[in-house]
């Protein structure tokens, strides 16, 4: 998958994820991977970016199983971010996959 496509398909995912519940750095790499396959190496990068951009906020939570964790929850603007690239992503996607289905069925070979 090109990189670029998947950069902006993992910000998608990584917000809708968070959307429902917060969530700690290796949870997100969890969740992630059973959509799109990424690295600790990958994601903590668009955390931050996310975190610079309001998207995301966090706080530390006292673990009973180890160190304290990180946990990422989406903030107000992020929420409305999150929406406003859904609908694209519906919008362009449906629109893509329908042109995509006739392009085999237009009988050119």
């Amino acid at each position: 998958m090109d990189s670029q496509f998947k950069k902006g398909l993992l910000e998608l995912c990584v917000l809708g994820i968070v959307y429902n519940k917060d969530c700690y750095g290796y949870e997100l790499v969890e969740e992630v991977s059973k959509i799109i396959n990424i690295s600790s190496g990958t994601l903590y990068p668009l955390l931050k970016r996310l975190q610079n951009d309001k998207h995301l906020d966090y706080y530390i939570m006292e673990s009973i199983s180890g160190p304290p964790r990180k946990y990422y929850k989406i903030t107000t603007i992020g929420k409305n971010y999150f929406k406003k690239q859904r609908d694209e992503w519906f919008e362009i996607s449906n629109s893509t996959s329908n042109f995509l289905r006739g392009v085999e069925n237009n009988g050119h070979e």
